[in-house]
């Protein structure tokens, strides 16, 4: 009995390790699963990487790891996760061994004979993955969010391991290095230089980098911290405007986030490049961050607007050294986490910096329009998404963690109060610094300070998609005063959520406006503060912009918006109207018109950035041809007159980029080129080289006649090698001839003709511009059908942007069938594509339905 009970238990024991062993080692990516498995396994990593850069672009990078670690588990093999087209290593030593590895499914496997309880070594020879290296003739740059350092290294790619790394590169003679801790010592062999880097601090490898290339540095010495910025910018002017600028805004984000959270910076050094290619704003590598090169970088054209957005940038990405960084996410799926609180202390961080602006409508603007272009359409996301496998996780990222997230996060700090909030900030950073927290162990800890179900809240704000549609019924008594004010709220699409939050209602009289504070926690809210009042001439629905949502909008308060003092409330009736007229309950000729005369009189940079957008979106989508035709002489006069007139600088060059958008034909046209060749000159609009590239490419697309004169021209005065290669690129896409466009769009169907994210998305842009659709849906298809190796090979943004800039720019039944015909084809489709498919043709389902 005993040996067949013995027998018995060996059967499960044996069981239950194939099964283990099954799900760790048959699982591409890096399932949830093995990402808690090997939590418990390892601890106390170090990564000694070297990397050789060859003076030829097309040859590999021949590469080594020395791994150290300590094992408490050896139950099951070691996988460590490389993504590669290579075959396996050649040479793999563990623990002083030479042991063969088995490359399986994205996993290099060592077995569990070879290894021990306690310190290991593991030395692997591998020649670097290609995938996240961003290699250009001149240069190259990692990036590795969110799963990607595992195609050019084999490593524990997963957010709660964090490790140490000692950086060993050789680089060409004449190249730079920048990378996450300091520089300890350079050595030249022949034509290469050898850098060394000191080990660094902890962190996830996703925030591990290195840039190498032919940069400028500079240097600061007069701030408190010691700063250096690594750049490709050849244009003198906007180097010797923008980098005391810059380091500046890094300083003074430095100091409010250290007294903000009441923690000395965290990390070894703050360097940062700047790269002209790169495809997003930013992103926060420990240490080293990158930006792209045309966000830092701004000459005397500038707007007030784009300084802004500059200094929010620096403030978020400064911001992630706390908020990402020193706290990171337990795994993915709190993704949102780090970018809410980057976006949201930027916001804090700006402030002070730029008094004249009002910060209220500043996150109004940035947050508000960007949020409900996703949380409108079918196919809105939650904050938090659900991941299985990090090779999802970048599917993850979007408008709704960006916008949305930070404008719930101020409603808590409402309801919390921003003493108690702050309180509970600088625990959650004192409790989890140099480790992994949640959004659940931040709700524990804010909990403690307010009697409201915050697990309840954040069902709703965080774990559920979509917003409330909001209505009101007002009645008046014979003495015409308020007898009943009743709000309620359902939700948008099928749910049974009730959003609860804070904003204001504003009852607007000849000679004075009452606003009301407003707590809305019920489907029907009865506004007790309003009863009794005198009968208003106007009232304004969320006067204050606070709330989230849809709300009432009256023809008294689009009439006299213009007229409406209060910033706040402007900008909010204008997104209302905007929402309004998207739910079909205000006409887009309406809407447009109520743009056109705020336009006409908007003093307000921000105001009028919201109102040209909207406007353009318009244009461009709910109207016809014929209708555009009809409207353009009127927008276009306007503008020019407002152009013609004595406006300060930035309002002006917010007012001139849409007359490019509008200025497609006839005199606005004329009138373009002539600017484009200086033989008229607006005062007091300051455009740089940039901006004439731009218009000249934009007169291509509207077919001026005198298109290749203009292009030749633009081209030459071009001075910049790297603009010069982006210029050349996009030609193709502003041919005047139908197939030379679509053998371009084409060509994109090979991933190494979409290495310049962002210069396949301006191409896209030309080739799809309403002005050409009659002669390119026949590539709608194959931007569809690309979408899933985009999602595979591309960056974090650049499936949701593709998508935008093809099938996204489209309105006709032709461009919906294949859409429709696309879905239901493809019903296995990965769940986060079809909702980033829906999300970008949100104006081809209102238009088609």
């Amino acid at each position: 009995m005993k040996i067949r009970l013995i027998y018995i238990i060996i059967i499960l024991l044996i069981s239950c390790d194939r099964k283990l062993d099954h799900h760790l080692d048959h699982t591409e990516g890096v399932s949830a699963a093995l990402a808690s498995y090997r939590k418990n396994q390892v601890s106390n990593v170090k990564y000694n990487l070297y990397f050789k850069i060859p003076l030829i672009r097309e040859d590999s990078i021949g590469s080594k790891l020395i791994m150290e670690l300590s094992i408490h588990d050896k139950s099951q093999p070691l996988l460590l996760d490389f993504k590669s087209n290579r075959e396996n290593p050649p040479l793999s030593i563990v623990n002083g061994k030479k042991v063969p590895i088995q490359y399986k499914k994205e996993h290099l496997i060592i077995p569990s004979e070879h290894l021990l309880i306690g310190n290991n070594k593991i030395e692997i020879d591998f020649t670097a993955g290609e995938m996240s290296l961003n290699r250009n003739k001149h240069y190259l740059y990692t990036l590795l969010v969110p799963d990607r350092a595992r195609t050019l290294f084999p490593c524990f790619d997963q957010p709660d391991i964090k490790s140490t790394y000692v950086l060993n590169l050789s680089a060409p003679k004449d190249w730079e290095v920048l990378s996450s801790s300091p520089l300890e010592s350079t050595k030249n062999t022949d034509d290469f230089v050898e850098f060394r880097f000191k080990e660094s601090d902890k962190m996830s490898t996703y925030l591990f980098s290195f840039v190498a290339g032919e940069f400028d540095i500079e240097n600061t010495f007069d701030s408190n911290f010691k700063m250096a910025l690594y750049h490709q910018e050849k244009d003198s002017l906007k180097i010797q405007l923008s980098t005391p600028k810059i380091f500046n805004l890094h300083q003074q984000s430095i100091d409010y986030l250290e007294k903000y959270t009441e923690y000395d910076f965290p990390f070894q050094k703050l360097d940062y490049a700047a790269i002209f290619s790169h495809p997003y704003g930013g992103m926060e590598h420990t240490g080293a961050i990158q930006y792209q090169q045309s966000s830092l970088f701004l000459d005397n054209s500038a707007t007030r607007n784009q300084e802004l957005r500059r200094a929010k940038l620096i403030a978020h990405e400064t911001s992630h050294m706390w908020f990402g960084n020193l706290v990171t996410m337990k795994w993915f799926n709190d993704v949102w986490l780090k970018e809410v609180f980057a976006n949201f202390m930027a916001d804090k961080i700006v402030n002070p910096q730029f008094q004249s602006i009002n910060h209220d409508l500043s996150f109004f603007v940035d947050h508000y329009p960007s949020a409900y272009s996703i949380d409108r359409s079918k196919g809105a996301n939650p904050i938090r998404q659900g991941l299985d496998n990090l090779n999802n996780a970048g599917s993850l990222y979007g408008s709704i963690i960006y916008h949305k997230a930070p404008i719930m996060m101020r409603q808590l700090e409402t309801i919390l109060g921003k003493e108690n909030f702050q309180k509970g900030i600088v625990e959650y950073i004192k409790t989890y610094a140099n480790d992994n927290a949640d959004w659940n162990d931040l709700i524990n800890i804010l909990d403690k300070n307010t009697n409201i179900d915050l697990k309840e809240w954040s069902n709703v704000w965080v774990n559920s998609p979509g917003r409330p549609v909001i209505t009101s019924e007002v009645l008046y008594n014979e003495s015409n005063k308020i007898e009943s004010f009743v709000l309620e709220q359902q939700p948008e699409y099928t749910s049974q959520n009730i959003w609860p939050q804070v904003f204001e209602i504003s009852l607007v009289y000849k000679d004075s406006v009452h606003p009301i504070r407003v707590n809305l926690k019920e489907q029907e809210n009865q506004i007790k503060a309003a009863e009794g009042l005198e009968r208003p001439d106007i009232i304004l629905y969320n006067s204050n912009g606070l709330g989230y949502g849809v709300f009432p909008i009256t023809n008294e308060a689009l009439e006299l918006v213009p007229t409406i003092e209060d910033e706040i409330a402007r900008a909010a009736i204008y997104q209302n109207c905007h929402e309004n007229v998207l739910l079909r309950n205000l006409t887009v000729e309406k809407a447009f018109k109520v743009y056109q005369e705020g336009i006409k009189r908007e003093k307000n940079e921000l105001i009028l950035s919201l109102l040209c957008s909207q406007a353009s979106h318009l244009f461009w989508t709910y109207f016809s041809e014929q209708d555009r035709q009809g409207m353009q002489n009127e927008i276009t006069n306007l503008l020019f007159t407002r152009l013609e007139s004595d406006e300060e600088s930035s309002i002006k060059k917010t007012l001139f980029n849409l007359y490019i958008s509008f200025g497609y034909t006839g005199i606005a046209k004329d009138k373009l080129y002539k600017i484009w060749s200086k033989e008229l000159v607006i005062p007091n609009l300051n455009l740089n080289q940039d901006d004439f590239t731009k218009l000249a490419m934009r007169l291509a697309l509207y077919d001026h006649p005198e298109t290749s004169e203009i292009l030749n021209v633009a081209r030459a005065s071009i001075k910049d090698s790297n603009k010069i290669e982006r210029f050349d690129f996009l030609m193709p896409s502003l041919s005047v001839e139908a197939k030379i466009r679509n053998d371009f769009f084409r060509s994109f169907t090979k991933k190494e003709n979409r290495e310049k994210e962002n210069w396949v998305l301006s191409a896209c842009y030309y080739i799809h511009h309403p002005l050409r659709q009659q002669t390119t849906a026949e590539s709608l298809n194959l931007s569809l059908e690309l979408i899933e190796e985009i999602q595979k090979t591309g960056d974090i943004f650049f499936p949701k942007n593709w998508l935008n800039n093809t099938i996204g720019m489209y309105t006709s039944s032709e461009a919906y069938t294949i859409l429709t015909k696309f879905l239901e084809e493809n019903p296995n489709l990965n769940p986060q594509l079809r909702l980033k498919i829906l999300q970008a043709t949100d104006d081809l389902w209102r238009i088609n339905q």
